[in-house]
């Protein structure tokens, strides 16, 4: 098997997610054989960095040694049950692992993120019809926010391309101010910029809270926005407005959970309780898709019932699948024999100094760094921005996607300082190419 060849019948016969497949003839796709620890490597010898954890699913580098063993055992032991009448020892052990970790003692099971949204919106919509409160049943987001890309998803996430393709589609919610700390005036601190968003949702529940069910909030970081980064005060004050006006709190942390912002889940960096919490992406480390939506004993005694219709109507085939808990499991156990959120203090430490020439570039503005997820916004007038840089970056051997002229990197645990320099250097070098476009296109 050669690169070519896989290109070929890739682009033949596969349409790859979120992509103008017209631009893949002047941007070839890249082929990719094998992976371990933070390299991916395609057919012919080369290799990539996986900067961005293959779309922030990757914890621990990959095909890791102890995951790959469980899935093994559990593959010899059971592959698949439909979870509807029957359960499993995976699937419990995970259920009682993540409730010790959230303080939510019940979990449902998606596949993925845009599963755990719509998991979580319906649930709460109906908690209020079970209660007698039908009206209840809008939502209400953040500017700039994203939840995911399924219908019901669709209706809490704030990205004007989803949104204006699929408008007819979608019930959509209400927005609210970001607490994006780079909207601080002048003399403001970010937690100034949380005040002012509180003050504005305060304002809408006052109007709306009668027929709003849930407020959606992506915690600490909105990783679509262009890794919006906000102060914890905004979390508790919506907490508190949320229990004033009645409001389910739902926290996604499907993008920040899992030790990405610094503690194992971004919301207990303010200090508070959700309602609903949604877990995807690095709940298996990167290898299998699973999601899952945990909640309170309040919220699950309002389905408990003898009338079908007041149960949860949600179902996936492969909800609470084996194997996926089985590899949540592995990982959570990682977390436990290292002790990865204080070893993770040390690596963000040497990749901070490594990107530090990036993060002096004259062009960059508002570096920002939280746990193990770095940011810098360019300033650049060059057309398709992101789309350059990602070519420039891969000529580096490094796998970085920029959000519109942000750059971004959300790399694996495991860097090392030998892989953190490569990183950034190959960063800096794509941005200085880029750059040096900007300048010939004139």
């Amino acid at each position: 098997m050669d690169n070519t060849s896989m290109i070929q019948r890739s682009l033949q016969h596969v349409w790859h997610p979120c992509t103008q497949m017209k631009l893949q003839e002047s941007q070839p796709l890249i082929p990719v054989s094998r992976a371990d620890g933070v390299w991916l490597h395609d057919f012919e010898g080369h290799r990539l960095l996986d900067g961005i954890s293959s779309w922030w699913v990757n914890l621990f580098g990959h095909n890791h040694p102890h995951i790959r063993a469980a899935l093994i055992d559990q593959l010899n032991r059971l592959d698949h049950v439909m979870l509807a009448g029957f359960t499993h020892q995976p699937v419990v052990e995970l259920s009682e692992k993540l409730a010790q970790l959230t303080g939510l003692g019940h979990a449902f099971y998606g596949s993925d993120g845009a599963s755990a949204t719509e998991i979580a919106l319906k649930m709460s919509a109906h908690y209020w019809r079970n209660t007698g409160r039908p009206g209840k049943c809008r939502f209400v987001g953040l500017a700039g926010g994203y939840h995911g890309e399924t219908v019901g998803a669709l209706a809490v996430t704030d990205i004007a391309l989803f949104r204006e393709a699929y408008a007819p589609l979608v019930r959509l919610a209400a927005t609210v101010p970001s607490p994006d700390a780079r909207a601080a005036q002048p003399g403001e601190s970010a937690a100034d910029v949380a005040d002012r968003a509180v003050g504005a949702l305060q304002t809408w529940l006052e109007q709306h809270h009668a027929d709003t069910a849930a407020l959606i909030v992506e915690p600490l970081v909105q990783c679509a926005a262009g890794m919006a980064m906000h102060d914890a005060s905004y979390l508790r004050g919506v907490r508190a407005l949320c229990d004033r006006y009645e409001v389910h709190l739902v926290v996604d942390e499907i993008a920040t959970g899992f030790g990405r912002t610094g503690t194992m889940f971004a919301h207990q960096q303010a200090g508070i309780r959700p309602d609903f919490i949604c877990l995807s992406k690095g709940l298996t480390g990167g290898t299998l898709p699973l999601s899952a939506v945990l909640t309170t004993d309040m919220v699950y005694q309002a389905f408990y019932d003898d009338d079908v219709a007041r149960g949860f109507l949600h179902s996936h085939s492969y909800t609470g699948n084996p194997l996926a808990c089985r590899a949540a499991l592995a990982t959570l156990e990682l977390f436990e024999q290292n002790d990865v959120l204080a070893g993770n203090v040390a690596v963000a430490r040497h990749l901070t100094e490594a990107f530090a020439p990036l993060t002096a570039h004259p062009r960059i503005q508002h570096a920002r760094q939280l746990g193990m997820i770095w940011a810098w916004d360019v300033a650049t007038t060059l057309p398709h921005f992101s789309r350059r840089f990602h070519q420039h970056a891969l000529a580096q051997g490094v796998l970085l996607r920029p959000i519109g002229n942000t750059i971004y990197a959300m790399p694996p645990y495991v860097m090392d300082e030998e892989t953190s320099a490569f990183l950034a250097r190959g960063a800096l070098a794509a941005l200085q190419a880029t750059l040096a476009e900007e300048a010939a296109h004139g």
